[in-house]
């Protein structure tokens, strides 16, 4: 006999696909809110206490200069994997040594990788490392990921990327504290397009936290972003973390240089780590036997991030109000959710832009100049 297709039947949900029931509060004010938690480890046992949003491990969003900044709010960085140890000696000299919470040191699985994090930790005491690959459901993931937890067994380690309960569990049982959840959904990639792989995020983090809690580990949602609304439905669908890629690029802090276009506008270059952007620039290009899976874009210049994580923050508190939770902990505890058909009203939106950011409230990070989502540039070029 042989193996059949299947299909799997009822809808699989994404960020836009619903909005956050409301209930009665008892709160007076978003000032009441706190959003920092206090999390312990599975596998390493390390207490933690933050903001629980990351910035991804890309070389334009996971760089040293987001790293500081986003410590002031007690946010994490997954630093990119291509920075050379000088380049982290120089840092940690700098006062990276003093942020060692807050950062993550990522790695791939090849024997260059282990060696690299395993120095990093030996000089300087990194504690949370980041195993990333594209694909996590891959043998030799796990396997690496074994072999890293058997290697530091006192060390927090976040891996993925995976988007169904059963291998968010093997993850787990090999040694991840955290699984990273996403596949496709982030605004540079283009996984879903190249291979028909995916799946809607907001249901992939309903299920994979619902498998990961069931075990005593987390999850850190990965991707799917776009404002502040998103990253509380993502905490309400059970994300312990929630992992952001576009709404961090752009800025001071980011990677890429700024450009200052024929109009005045200034841009900034964002692209996917699988895109030929970045396979030109760490391997000499696309190997024959792979293709790229990400698009380089221009993301419109937002000045200091510190403004960003404000507004986010603010989205944040004013979300728990709506809902009755003094705090991020009680979220997902309180919330419904219900699928629309509709998000915003679009009367004043381009007709080409289905989900405009509005602009923030006062304090927060200025508008894009085109009005569109993380302030990506209408005229993205594919890499």
């Amino acid at each position: 006999s042989f193996s059949r297709m299947r299909l799997e039947v009822g809808i699989k949900l994404d960020f836009k696909d619903v909005l956050i029931r409301p209930k009665r509060s008892t709160l007076a004010s978003r000032s009441q809110v706190s959003l920092e938690r206090t999390l312990t480890f599975k596998h390493s046992g390390r207490n933690w206490t933050g903001v629980p949003i990351m910035s991804a491990n890309m070389d334009t969003t996971g760089t040293f200069e987001v790293a500081k900044a986003l410590a002031e709010f007690k946010m994490l960085t997954a630093i990119h994997k291509h920075y050379t140890l000088k380049e982290w000696d120089a840092f940690m000299e700098g006062g990276g040594k003093d942020i060692l919470d807050y950062i993550c040191v990522s790695t791939g699985t090849s024997e260059s990788d282990f060696s690299k994090i395993a120095s990093l930790i030996k000089k300087w005491g990194v504690v949370n490392i980041c195993i990333d690959v594209a694909n996590g459901y891959s043998e030799h993931f796990v396997e690496y990921v074994r072999r890293v937890r058997k290697q530091y067994p006192k060390h927090t380690i976040f891996a993925g990327n995976v988007v169904t309960g059963e291998m968010t569990e093997e993850l787990i049982l090999s040694g991840a504290d955290v699984v990273k959840v996403g596949i496709g959904p982030g605004s540079v990639c283009t996984t879903r397009r190249l291979t028909g792989v995916g799946y809607p995020q907001l249901s992939a983090v309903i299920e994979c936290a619902d498998a990961a809690h069931g075990l005593g580990g987390m999850i850190v949602s990965d991707g799917g972003c776009v404002c502040p609304g998103d990253i509380a439905k993502a905490f309400g669908a059970g994300a312990d973390f929630v992992m952001l890629g576009g709404m961090m690029a752009g800025h001071d802090e980011s990677g890429g240089e700024l450009t200052v276009r024929e109009n005045g506008r200034k841009v900034k270059l964002f692209y996917g780590m699988s895109s030929d952007t970045a396979m030109q620039k760490y391997a000499g290009g696309v190997a024959e036997y792979r293709a790229s899976e990400g698009k380089t874009v221009e993301v419109e210049y937002r000045g200091p991030i510190a403004d960003t994580c404000k507004s986010v923050m603010g989205g944040l508190r004013s979300a728990c109000t709506y809902i009755g939770a003094s705090s991020l902990k009680e979220v997902s505890k309180r919330t419904t959710f219900i699928q629309v058909t509709q998000q915003l009203n679009e009367v004043f939106s381009a007709p080409d832009n289905k989900r405009a950011t509005p602009a923030p409230a006062e304090g927060g990070a200025a508008p894009t100049a085109e009005g569109t989502p993380d302030g990506l540039s209408k005229r993205a070029r594919k890499a």
